[in-house]
């Protein structure tokens, strides 16, 4: 799965055979296991998966090496069938980066061993799109990663085509579902795309996957009863670029997109002139699946501003959309232009606040009893905030909330907040807040503690996913 990094060394650790005669031995053994008609000589093959399933991943890297009949144990599905019957599955912790000519990178960190491995490119489609009649002769992997920010995009619903039609690939949606994860939409000047593009951690491979029913940039994603939702975005309209209503849902056991009933956008239909309907656009700044249920917070915009509107909740039992309650709306706390970034884990919800101070952010906890965020004692370290235009990731990672970030070393740290009693609270080391305060969750014990960093260079956080596998 491309190259190891290591924590400790800081580089690439590569394992090259001694020369001279181990490395005659090991061409001698690697043929042996060729002509061999078993995985283990004198094992029945049942046996050996039985102990390559009880194997840590990590090993699979070197383990493919070993022979062409290895390679096709370790690449098939049955292999991690049995490590799930046999609870041996890891979770792993999939970032993506965007570094220099924005060129997009994937890494992939094991919490256990603290390696980090590169994940292969993303296909250029160039010729694939061009086939279909599609004006989008491009790279795949500049699709997330424009040098174009996020608002330069969302001005473009103004009506503002000069601007638009100079945009690059960017605006993609990211998921992860069935052990896989999915990179979807994204638009090129002011065209949307709809294709979806498949990453296999077994294979080490990406794919087409079947494309959404309508093309979208800047769309939300979740995952809920095993399958992948994705609303809102973008698309091109008349007079520019205009936000979409519409959702659907993706089942990856059949590869089947199906409709999803549109979201009302309940606030922006009572504005009170046609000039404000006309001058403030809805667009759903988030998604995360809750209690069983989608939870969309939305604004309504006008560049430069973000006027937050609560939000609405989608209930897949029943087929409809509600509004969101009203403290979970107002408290939500928002990310960069406008975004609300949030995780579950363990079936509470967090988000985090960055408006504390320049180097540090406040992590908060919906209460659903109380309907209210509640404010979490101590600070997040979050250096050089005002510098980046995408400062932090959340991730629920070994059932632990952790944090993404770029340190002042420019490395990319991941934090994991400790927490013991199986307490909800997380670390105190300072408040600003009072003592009495009725919002403020306390904890004496536990801290935030960095599990792993890479050298990162110019390279700014894009998004993770987590997998267990």
């Amino acid at each position: 799965m491309g190259g190891i990094l290591s924590r400790r060394a800081g580089k690439s650790d590569f394992y090259e055979f001694p020369q001279g005669e181990t490395t005659k031995r090991q061409r001698i053994s690697s043929s042996f296991y060729e002509e061999s008609p078993r995985l283990i000589p004198c094992l029945p093959d049942e046996i050996s998966i039985q102990i390559l399933a009880r194997l840590p991943r990590i090993c699979y890297v070197g383990l493919k090496l070993v022979s062409r009949s290895w390679k096709s144990a370790i690449v098939n599905d049955e292999l991690y069938k049995i490590r799930k019957e046999l609870s041996k599955t890891e979770e792993w912790l999939y970032i993506l980066t965007k570094g220099e000519d924005d060129k997009l990178m994937w890494h992939a960190l094991d919490p256990v061993c603290q390696k980090w491995q590169r994940l292969p490119l993303l296909p250029n489609i160039a010729e694939e799109e061009g086939s279909k009649g599609g004006p989008l002769g491009l790279w795949m992997w500049n699709m997330v990663g424009s040098s174009i920010r996020i608002a330069d995009a969302i001005s473009g619903w103004l009506g503002r085509k000069d601007r638009s039609n100079r945009m690059p690939f960017c605006g993609c949606a990211v998921g992860a579902i069935n052990g896989c994860i999915y990179v979807l939409g994204g638009f090129s000047r002011a065209s949307a795309m709809s294709s979806v593009w498949c990453y296999d951690p077994i294979l080490n491979k990406w794919r087409e996957s079947s494309p959404m029913s309508v093309g979208r940039a800047y769309c939300k994603t979740s995952v809920l009863n095993r399958k992948l939702y994705v609303v809102g975005g973008v698309t091109r309209g008349h007079g520019g670029l205009t936000p979409l209503q519409s959702a659907e849902v993706f089942d990856p056991c059949t590869g089947i997109w199906s409709q999803v009933p549109n979201m009302p956008f309940s606030k922006a239909q009572v504005l009170p002139t046609a000039f404000l309907a006309d001058l403030l656009k809805p667009i759903a700044t988030g998604m995360t699946s809750y209690r069983g249920k989608l939870y969309v917070p939305q604004s309504l915009y006008c560049w430069p501003f973000f006027v937050d509107v609560g939000g609405e909740v989608y209930d897949p039992e029943t087929n409809l959309w509600v509004e969101m309650p009203m403290g979970m709306g107002e408290g939500w706390p928002a990310k960069q232009a406008g975004t609300k970034m949030s995780v579950v884990v363990d079936g509470e919800l967090y988000a985090l606040d960055p408006s504390s101070s320049m180097d540090s952010a406040k992590m908060k906890k919906y209460d659903h009893e109380d309907d209210a965020w509640k404010v979490l004692e101590g600070d997040v370290p979050i250096r050089d905030f005002a510098d980046s235009e995408s400062p932090y990731l959340l991730g629920g990672l070994v059932g632990k909330l952790h944090v993404i970030t770029k340190d002042a070393n420019h490395n990319i740290s991941v934090m994991q907040a400790e927490r013991q009693n199986d307490s909800t609270s997380l670390p105190s080391t300072s408040s600003a807040l009072s003592a009495d305060s009725p919002n403020l969750v306390r904890s004496e014990t536990n801290i935030w503690k960095v599990i792993s960093t890479r050298c990162a260079g110019p390279e700014e956080l894009v998004n993770c996913q987590i997998l267990d596998i």
